[in-house]
């Protein structure tokens, strides 16, 4: 395994890690608020994608 297959293994694992401590808190403010941040950091990356292609 490369060095970076490995960190995209470890981006990912620590994303999803996020994402399983703002559902376990139960409070809906940090769920919504870890969604719509989710939601514009993948836009923005896929804005940027397309501007410097």
């Amino acid at each position: 395994m490369s060095v970076n297959k490995t960190r995209g293994f470890l981006y990912t694992i620590a994303r999803l890690l996020g994402d399983f401590q703002a559902l376990s808190s139960g409070n809906p403010r940090k769920i919504a608020k870890r969604a719509a941040r989710r939601v514009t950091g993948k836009a923005t990356g896929r804005a940027f994608r397309r501007i410097f292609k």
